[in-house]
């Protein structure tokens, strides 16, 4: 089985502005059932949707099974107003009105809340994040809530700052995970939290012209030494692509994906130990990340 554990329905892999605007104009199922078809065709029989503004990935949960596809959503993405996140999600100023937002996330058909706890990638500042994370304080009461109200918490994460802060409050995925260090992967090995690292939303880029190759291939090579030590360490990985993102297509980027991650991993356990690994993570993903009772 191949599991898509991180994409964006709506998007279309090489132009944000111009999957908005299509969307803005309303669901497009054709292009939904399109991309559907697509991850059929691939032998994809699990998504997780990272959320969108338009109801589309809404509308993908309810067709998809028409293709042979488990599909689970957050319905739309919850970060904190002034901070990243407003391209897939919604916004809050204050805990009560975060815990508003998870439950009409709740009520609009959500199987798990997704949060956004720090920024992306400067690719323009090699190292650099766009923006700091959020105070570990704030992270924790975020995940608490979603606890509470019965939800797995999928969390946009980057820095060694933001990924202790969300291992230490329990988080159940984290998504990227850029820049971890060794205290941080350690966290992992002695928790529950599963890492969705997509790692091609950083090797698709190469050669696409729009950043630095030399830049883009040290990001590459950082990301790669930290997922290899912690397939090594036995934390648990799973495969998603972020697909929709620059660069990232759907249905063949969780086939790049599930590549790269195996040369990180070949030097440590035989295909088939790798391809367990990676079934056993999308079905424990698949598992937890459904719609509470």
């Amino acid at each position: 089985m191949i599991y898509e554990c991180h994409m964006h329905i709506f998007m279309n892999g090489c132009n944000y502005r111009q999957a908005a605007a299509q969307y803005k104009r309303g669901v497009d199922e054709a292009d939904i059932r399109e991309k559907l078809a697509a991850y059929a065709q691939e032998g994809v029989t699990f998504l997780r949707d990272g959320g969108d503004h338009y109801g589309a990935s809404v509308l993908a949960a309810q067709i998809a099974p028409e293709y042979g596809i488990t599909y689970r959503t957050p319905v739309f993405a919850i970060h904190k107003n002034g901070h990243y996140g407003g391209i897939v999600g919604r916004g809050f100023d204050t805990m009560k009105d975060y815990r508003h937002l998870v439950q009409e996330a709740g009520e609009a058909g959500a199987d798990f809340i997704k949060i956004m706890v720090s920024g992306i990638l400067d690719f323009d500042r090699e190292g650099a994040l766009s923006e700091a994370s959020l105070q570990a304080e704030e992270i924790r009461e975020m995940i608490h809530i979603a606890h509470e109200e019965g939800f797995a918490v999928m969390a946009h994460t980057n820095g060694a700052d933001a990924v202790r802060a969300v291992t230490a409050a329990g988080v159940d995925s984290i998504e990227h995970g850029n820049f971890m260090d060794e205290d941080c992967l350690q966290a992992l090995r002695g928790s529950h939290t599963i890492w969705v690292p997509t790692l091609v939303t950083i090797a698709n880029l190469i050669g696409s012209g729009r950043y630095e190759d030399a830049s883009l291939k040290r990001l590459k090579e950082r990301a790669g030494a930290v997922i290899k030590r912690g397939f090594e360490l036995g934390a648990t990985i799973a495969p998603g692509s972020d697909a929709g993102a620059y660069c990232v297509s759907h249905a063949r980027g969780i086939q790049d994906e599930y590549r790269a991650l195996w040369e990180l991993a070949g030097e440590l356990m035989t295909r088939e130990e790798f391809d367990k690994r990676m079934e056993d993570a999308g079905r424990e993903i698949e598992r937890r990340f459904c719609r509470p009772l």
